[in-house]
């Protein structure tokens, strides 16, 4: 397993970030998104969607734990927002597997809660806060 930190302290330097991240993500279709509550894994997702031209307004899914988007080429993404369930039953009764299956990209917050459902490769993206920057730790298959 590769690892790779980034970092940043202003707001601005995220699609620097997100670039980043996409090349190192080559073909890998699933992204999960863990910190603590504010790290900004929703902002950090919006802008992944804003850079990929998604043309639907990003929100995060907590009460309905998926949305789906469109890019401008027709593609499909799923941003999952794992928060509010309390079982990976509740994720398997939604065919989260099906969604992973299905070759869009998803971008996975809280994947804590569905860990044994996470295929073998995907990419785990650690957002952390200190002091005056926010850390982006990569863990790549």
């Amino acid at each position: 397993m590769k690892k790779v930190e980034l970092r940043t302290q202003q707001l601005e330097d995220l699609p620097r970030i997100v670039q980043e991240i996409l090349a190192l993500k080559g073909k890998e279709q699933i992204l999960a998104f863990s910190g603590e509550m504010g790290a900004g894994k929703t902002t950090l997702i919006s802008a992944i969607c804003n850079a990929l031209k998604v043309q639907d307004a990003i929100s995060s899914p907590t009460y309905s734990l998926v949305n789906e988007y469109l890019r401008e080429n027709g593609e499909k993404v799923y941003h999952f927002d794992f928060y509010r369930i309390d079982s990976e039953e509740e994720a398997m009764d939604m065919g989260v597997e099906d969604y992973f299956e299905s070759g869009a990209l998803c971008l996975v917050e809280w994947p804590e809660k569905i860990e044994n459902l996470l295929p073998e490769n995907y990419i785990h993206v650690k957002i952390s806060l200190q002091k005056t920057e926010r850390i982006f730790n990569l863990e790549l298959p």
